[in-house]
């Protein structure tokens, strides 16, 4: 009898494996403007306008669950992550731009819904390094209102992109 048991748990347990697939999502903005007041800050803050649009995305955000909000290291992308991080309570964690998508960050990740905040540049290479193929080009340096969106189902790999002004 206990082979019987431990037979069907074992039957069970497979199927449940096999029908079940986690799901990961990414949404992927870049910072939100910044002050160009001086040409030779390479770390400026958010501009006013800025400001009120990393308020907007905290709002987006405000009925979608997030585990997790990465920023690279720089002022204006972690001021245009700190509304949403706070209103979920979450801690912003750093991230490498040179080093984006690793195993560690693969792992941390899976089956969790993240938000990541970078750069014109790394934005889009971020998309295309999840996707394993480049699909998007670098923004436009005035584009503050983009947000990609990719969803990872088992093998399955979905993207979109959306203005959200």
């Amino acid at each position: 009898m206990k082979k019987f048991v431990f037979l069907f748990a074992f039957v069970f347990y497979l199927l449940a494996s096999c029908t079940s697939q986690e799901t990961t999502t990414y949404y992927l903005i870049r910072h939100s403007e910044k002050d160009r007041s001086d040409t030779t800050n390479r770390n400026p803050n958010l501009n006013k306008n800025g400001q009120q649009r990393a308020k907007k995305w905290a709002a987006y955000f405000k009925d979608i669950h997030l585990d997790a909000v990465y920023s690279t290291n720089y002022n204006r992308t972690m001021q245009t992550a700190t509304p949403t991080a706070e209103s979920k309570n979450l801690e912003i964690k750093n991230y490498d731009p040179r080093d984006m998508f690793n195993t560690a960050f693969k792992k941390e990740t899976k089956g969790k819904t993240v938000l990541v905040v970078g750069h014109s540049n790394t934005t889009p290479a971020f998309v295309n390094k999840i996707l394993g193929e480049k699909k998007y080009e670098d923004l436009d340096d005035n584009n503050n209102a983009t947000l990609f969106t990719v969803i990872i189902k088992g093998n399955k790999k979905t993207s979109k992109i959306e203005e959200i002004e």
